[in-house]
């Protein structure tokens, strides 16, 4: 992180809660936002051009060293297209001005789990909820 950046960060965590997701807000999570999907997309590309500059191996140890290689790089690239759609979906709510509120409460996020996690939809309370849920889903079926 640049210096301007700490310093635009630090602005904004020095505003007062009855600015929360003003102009500035909304253009520095906006950057954030598409700076990280700048990143995601150029790492992809760079995964998949290793991926197609793999060579055959006829040992059959380097074939299976290099297919798990593969694999684990492609688990990789399915996991950033996963983070590139909630990105994209971020970038939509910012687009709306609806971004920092929860998409189930309407409650502010807050400036620093945004921070944390750009892409986040829900507020703590209902994210820890809908843990809660999964968690109580997963004992019912296990």
């Amino acid at each position: 992180m640049t210096q301007t950046e700490r310093t635009a960060e630090q602005d904004i965590l020095a505003m007062p809660d009855d600015h929360y997701m003003n102009a500035q807000q909304l253009a520095f999570f906006e950057q954030l936002l598409r700076q990280q999907k700048k990143q995601i997309q150029h790492h992809i590309e760079q995964i998949k051009q290793h991926l197609s500059s793999v060579a055959v191996e006829p040992d059959e140890l380097d074939r299976a060293l290099i297919e798990e290689d593969n694999r684990q790089n492609l688990r990789l690239v399915e996991r950033e297209y996963f983070l590139l759609r909630k990105i994209e979906q971020a970038l939509d709510r910012v687009a709306r001005q609806e971004y920092g509120y929860c998409v189930e409460t309407g409650q502010p996020i807050g400036i620093r789990r945004l921070l944390a996690r750009p892409t986040a939809e829900l507020c703590l309370e209902a994210k820890e909820r809908q843990e809660i849920r999964e968690k109580h889903y997963k004992k019912q079926r296990g």
